[in-house]
C-alpha cells in the first residue's frame, strides 16, 4: 500500500514490507517480511556440513581417508603439501560440487545474498580439504567444490523456493515442502527452524514468482565411436531428458541467477545412469535494443558434467554471451546465441593413464554458437556448436581441443507435445608430448517425444 500523505522513504518501505490478506472474512497484518541474517546458525550449519559427512565416512563407511589426526591436519595446512588427486571422474566432477552446494546454502538460506554466501563455499571446501581427510589437499577438489558448489547451490536454492507456495494448504502443501527439502535439504531444515514449514501466509517475497518452463523428453538414443554410424554400430537404448528454463532474461537480469537453464539426461548406458548435468546461471546482463529485434549480453557461470558410454567431460567456466531474437517475415522467428570465456578447470579423457587416472586436468577457453529458426511456433530447426581448448596442468603433457555439433528438428503436436529428432557428434583431439596424438569422433542420434509445461518467453534458447 502507499501512504496518502508525505512520509519518509524509510517509513514507506517499512509499511510496504507488511502484507495484508483475507482469512476467514477478516484481515490482519503480518510481521515485516524482511529476510533476517542468522550468522550464528549459518556458521553452525557450516560446521555440521563438515562434521556429518566426515562422521559417516569415518564410523559407518570406515573409509581410510577419514582417519584424521592433529598430525594430518598440520601436514595439510602446509600449502607445499597440496597435490592433485586421482579419484574417480564422477566423484571429482559431480560429488564434490554437490557437497559444495551445502556449504554455500548454509549462508544463502540464512538471509545472506548470493555474493555474501559465495565465500562460504570456499571456506567449507578449504576446511574439508585440510581437516576432514588425511590425504593431501587437492587443488582440483578445492575448485570443484567451491565454484561448482556456488552454481549448484544457488540453483537448488531458487528451485526449492519456487516449489513451495506459501499460500497453498493440505496434502499439496506438505508434498511441496518435502520435494523442496529433497532439492535443498539445508533450505528445508531452516524452513522448519523458522516455522515456515506448512505455515500459510500472504504473497510473501519468499514465494518465487519467476516464470518456469520444463521440457520432458523420453525416447531412444545411440552413441558410437571412431566415427562409425550409430545406425550400423552399437544399439539403441532408452533415455530421458529434463530441461528446465527458469526466469525471464528480459527482466531483472542484473541480479545473479534470475535466469537459469538446467539440463539433465539419464538412461540405459554401459557406465552410469546419470549422463548429463549442465547448469547455466546468469550473473549480470545488459539489454541492447535494435529495430524489430532484441539483443541481450549476459555474463554467466556454467557447470558441465557429461558421462556416457562413449564420452565423458567435466568443466566449470565463465562466459560472456550474446543472445538475439529477430522477427522475420511470414511468421518466422530466428534465435541466435554466441558465447565465449575462460574455463577455470576442465577434466578431459586421456587414454594414457596418469597415476591411475584416465583423465587430465587443466584450464582453457570455451566458445559456443547456435541458431534456431521457428515457423508459427509449430516447426523449428536448430544448429548448435560447443567447443573448447584445454592445456593440461596435471596429467600427461598435452593439450586438447574438443567440440560438439548438434542438429535438432522439432515438430509441435497438440497440448504441449512434440516430436524431436537430434543428430550430432562429439570430437576430441589430443596433442601429446610423449604419445601419439589422438583424434576421436563420437556420433550420436536421439529420437524422442517431448512434453513442455509452463511458459517462458525469454530469448535465451540453449
Amino acid at each position: 500500500m502507499t501512504l496518502p500523505f508525505s512520509f519518509s522513504a524509510r517509513a514507506q518501505r517499512y509499511v510496504n514490507s507488511y502484507k495484508l490478506y483475507p482469512k476467514d472474512s477478516s484481515f490482519r497484518y503480518l510481521q515485516p517480511d524482511i529476510p533476517k541474517k542468522h550468522f550464528g546458525r549459518a556458521a553452525t550449519e557450516l560446521v555440521l556440513a563438515e562434521v556429518v559427512p566426515w562422521t559417516i565416512d569415518r564410523y559407518i563407511r570406515k573409509a581410510d581417508y577419514a582417519k584424521i589426526s592433529f598430525k594430518t591436519v598440520g601436514h595439510n595446512l602446509n600449502l607445499n603439501n597440496w597435490a592433485w588427486d586421482n579419484d574417480e571422474f564422477q566423484t571429482n566432477q559431480f560429488g564434490h560440487p554437490y557437497h559444495g552446494n551445502y556449504f554455500f546454502n548454509t549462508f544463502r538460506t540464512n538471509g545472506y545474498s548470493f555474493w555474501q554466501s559465495a565465500p562460504a563455499a570456499f571456506v567449507g571446501s578449504y576446511i574439508w580439504e585440510t581437516a576432514a581427510e588425511n590425504q593431501a589437499p587437492a587443488p582440483n577438489d578445492f575448485i570443484n567444490t567451491s565454484f561448482g558448489g556456488i552454481i549448484l547451490g544457488e540453483m537448488t536454492y531458487r528451485l526449492s523456493n519456487k516449489i513451495v507456495n506459501n499460500r497453498s494448504r493440505g496434502l499439496k502443501r506438505q508434498a511441496s515442502e518435502v520435494l523442496a527439502l529433497l532439492v535443498n535439504p539445508v533450505n528445508g531444515i531452516n524452513r522448519l527452524l523458522d516455522g515456515k514449514w506448512g505455515k500459510i501466509y500472504g504473497n510473501s517475497t519468499d514465494h518465487d514468482s519467476s516464470r518456469l518452463q520444463v521440457e520432458f523428453d523420453a525416447g531412444l538414443r545411440n552413441f558410437s565411436v571412431n566415427n562409425k554410424s550409430p545406425f550400423k554400430n552399437g544399439r539403441f537404448g532408452w533415455y530421458g531428458r529434463i530441461k528446465l528454463l527458469y526466469g525471464d532474461a528480459n527482466q531483472n537480469f542484473k541480479v545473479p541467477f534470475t535466469n537459469i537453464t538446467i539440463l539433465t539426461e539419464f538412461g540405459q548406458d554401459d557406465s552410469t545412469k546419470l549422463n548429463i548435468v549442465s547448469v547455466y546461471g546468469s550473473l549480470t546482463g545488459w539489454k541492447i535494443y535494435g529495430k524489430n529485434n532484441t539483443h541481450l549480453a549476459i555474463l554467466s557461470a556454467n557447470y558441465d558434467y557429461y558421462h556416457n558410454a562413449a564420452f565423458f567431460f567435466g568443466a566449470q567456466s565463465v562466459k560472456m554471451n550474446l543472445y538475439s531474437q529477430v522477427n522475420l517475415p511470414g511468421k518466422f522467428v530466428l534465435n541466435t546465441s554466441f558465447g565465449l570465456g575462460p574455463v577455470l578447470l576442465a577434466a578431459v579423457p586421456d587414454p594414457h593413464l596418469y597415476n591411475g587416472r584416465n583423465y587430465d586436468y587443466g584450464p582453457g577457453f570455451a566458445i559456443n554458437a547456435g541458431g534456431r529458426v521457428s515457423f508459427d511456433s509449430k516447426v523449428s530447426l536448430g544448429v548448435n556448436y560447443r567447443g573448447g581448448w584445454m592445456k593440461t596442468l596435471n596429467g600427461n603433457k598435452s593439450d586438447y581441443f574438443l567440440h560438439a555439433i548438434s542438429n535438432e528438428f522439432i515438430y509441435a503436436l497438440l497440448n504441449g507435445f512434440s516430436l524431436s529428432a537430434e543428430a550430432g557428434y562429439f570430437n576430441l583431439h589430443g596433442n601429446y608430448a610423449d604419445f601419439d596424438d589422438t583424434d576421436k569422433k563420437y556420433p550420436y542420434v536421439r529420437l524422442s517425444v517431448r512434453f513442455i509445461t509452463g511458459y517462458n518467453k525469454s530469448i535465451i534458447k540453449q
